[in-house]
């Protein structure tokens, strides 16, 4: 007999890691954060449209994280990159400012071993 969920498509997720220290000790409105987080996701999505997960995952919708800070956020990134995830780094301009990152859409199994330390955005 087969386990349950055998030969069904693994469930897709994007992940959008968002600083919070930008709303905290920054001051920036949640709308303005909000905003970064979807130029973040928007831009991954566009850089990747063309592959198979992002083309199955526009048909579906997940959770939002954040990162406490920019270092967190920076390092969060390098991670990734080392990891060979790919994910777009937002930087904020002409300020030039890391706020979030999206990764493109990816098997949650995949991606979720490097983004379970992050909390959910509330």
């Amino acid at each position: 007999m087969a386990a349950p969920g055998a030969g069904a498509p693994s469930r897709l997720v994007q992940y959008v890691v968002v600083r919070s220290d930008l709303v905290h000790q920054l001051s920036w409105p949640l709308g303005a954060v909000i905003t970064q987080a979807c130029h973040a996701a928007t831009a991954a999505i566009h850089l990747h449209y063309g592959d198979p997960d992002t083309r199955r995952y526009l048909e579906q919708l997940d959770a939002m994280h954040k990162a406490p800070d920019e270092a967190a956020l920076s390092g969060l990134s390098d991670s990734l990159t080392q990891a060979g995830i790919s994910h777009k780094l937002w930087i904020e301009q002409p300020e030039n400012i890391p706020t979030c990152l999206a990764l493109k859409p990816y098997p949650k199994e995949t991606v979720q071993p490097l983004m379970k330390k992050l909390k959910l955005f509330k």
